[in-house]
């Protein structure tokens, strides 16, 4: 049986069954967790496959799908009957009009309102369709499988922070938990988006591209992985600040050279855009257009922190020389210069990771 997760402290020693030991127990709190989310998920199931069903546009309105088409001209037809039916009701009652006229009138609406109650009266919700037998049960098994692993991300974030984080410095501490709450923040930004903008507009457009050529049934295993692998790449896209960050703490970019090379960053995007699932013109443009917003909102992000970390450099030299004592050897790829005479201030450079001082 595994032990309880007791917190482990930077200075600990453990042996390697001991970390194995934390692994499991880690994991058990994980599969639990996703256990109860899949279970809540299954129960829930009609809501979700509802959300999923929900960019798909209404039959009527599709002219790829004729049977929906036929089934709104059933409704109209219901329509138009009973409102004959009405009339001709209203007409037996007439005195100009004899009894066996009468009769006959009445009997004739009676069949109309009959042939408007047969009909459908209102047209059907487009769903997907499916061809296998067991297809339904697996397709809303793979569905609810989905949307625990959403559900519980929070959950396995941290359990995975908290099995890393004794290894890490105070200081890296300090950097890792904003990150943490910062990326599931940006995935579920990016999947709320991927489905709110990007999915009506993308299934749209591809099952009406050359509609009047198709009879375009929806099948629902390939509609709902196109879904899901769409939002998926688009929330993890959305970690691009964190990434770009992360690239500046190692030395290897700063916020000037993101700003020299924007315009082969914006082709990037693009690029990493078309090569997301549902490639087609709204797709792509729908996508790349919060990715630049998202890369200029990194440049600010880079700046402010080069601005921060020049700050500090400058305080600590200036600390040294106040002192008497030689410069801190600083890593020159985080852009502070090295070398300082007796009579310089030393900031912080803006290049891709050369040496130099004021």
């Amino acid at each position: 049986m595994p032990r309880v997760i007791r917190p482990v402290g930077h200075e600990d020693r453990l042996s390697v069954v001991d970390h194995l030991d934390e692994l499991r127990s880690r994991l058990m709190v994980c599969l639990a967790a996703l256990i109860v989310a899949f279970g809540f998920c299954f129960w829930q199931n009609h809501i979700l496959l509802n959300l999923l069903n929900k960019p798909l546009p209404n039959a009527a309105h599709t002219a790829a799908n004729h049977i929906g088409g036929l089934t709104n001209d059933s409704v109209k037809a219901a329509k138009d009957l009973s409102a004959a039916a009405g009339l001709i009701k209203q007409l037996s009652r007439s005195s100009d009009i004899s009894l066996p006229d009468a009769a006959l009138l009445a009997g004739t609406a009676d069949r109309l309102g009959a042939a408007a109650s047969a009909l459908p009266q209102a047209t059907p919700p487009n769903v997907p369709i499916t061809i296998g037998v067991g297809e339904p049960f697996t397709t809303t098994l793979t569905v609810c499988f989905y949307f625990a692993l959403l559900l519980t991300l929070p959950v396995l974030l941290y359990e995975a922070y908290a099995f890393v984080i004794p290894a890490l410095s105070p200081q890296e501490r300090r950097m890792a938990l904003p990150i943490m709450i910062a990326s599931p923040v940006l995935f579920v930004i990016g999947v709320v988006f991927a489905y709110v903008l990007v999915m009506p507009a993308a299934v749209h457009f591809l099952q009406g591209y050359n509609s009047k050529d198709f009879q375009a049934l929806v099948q629902a295993k390939p509609l709902y992985s196109f879904e899901v692998l769409t939002m998926g790449a688009i929330g993890l896209a959305f970690q691009m600040p964190i990434g770009l960050l992360g690239l500046q703490r190692a030395g290897i970019i700063n916020g000037s050279t993101l700003t020299r090379h924007w315009r082969y960053a914006t082709v990037g995007i693009a690029v990493l855009a078309a090569a997301m699932p549902g490639a087609d013109p709204v797709t792509t443009l729908l996508e790349t257009t919060p990715l630049v917003i998202l890369f200029l909102a990194s440049i600010v992000m880079l700046k402010l922190v080069d601005r921060r970390d020049a700050k500090r450099a400058l305080a600590q030299l200036t600390m040294v020389d106040a002192d008497g004592g030689d410069p801190p050897t600083v890593d020159p790829g985080n852009g502070v210069a090295r070398t300082v005479d007796s009579e310089d201030v030393v900031a912080p450079t803006v290049g891709d990771g050369e040496e130099g001082g004021v």
